[in-house]
């Protein structure tokens, strides 16, 4: 899988939340955050499904588009790109950046306690 872009997500993040949907809703739910009218929006499609990423189901009236990917599969593909790239793979480097930028609170701190403890780290 490639690299989303930002403007990716944002269209993937609207069939996920549908489940699918037609150009019509699929535009409408975007126009707010994008502004994009319903040609751009039918070319960001076209060209998702190129990439793999949007299925369109040809058959019927409107056509149905929806994501061919899960939304945890690309979470997952994100996460693990930005670890390599920015922490060179390092998971403890990436929680100690975060955990020294932004303080967590205590209930939190004993939830990651809890899930060190289970992983036997």
């Amino acid at each position: 899988m490639t690299k989303l872009s930002e403007r990716e997500w944002t269209v993937l993040g609207v069939l996920w939340d549908g489940g699918g949907a037609g150009l019509g809703e699929i535009t409408q739910a975007l126009r707010g955050e994008t502004g994009w009218n319903r040609n751009t929006v039918l070319t960001y499609l076209t060209r998702m499904e190129a990439k793999g990423l949007v299925a369109i189901e040809k058959e019927g009236y409107p056509r149905q588009y929806r994501a061919a990917l899960s939304r945890e599969d690309c979470q997952t593909q994100a996460r693990d790109s930005f670890l390599r790239q920015v922490y060179r793979g390092s998971t403890g480097d990436l929680v100690a950046a975060f955990l020294k930028e932004k303080p967590i609170s205590a209930q939190e701190r004993d939830e990651l306690r809890r899930l060190l403890d289970e992983m036997e780290v």
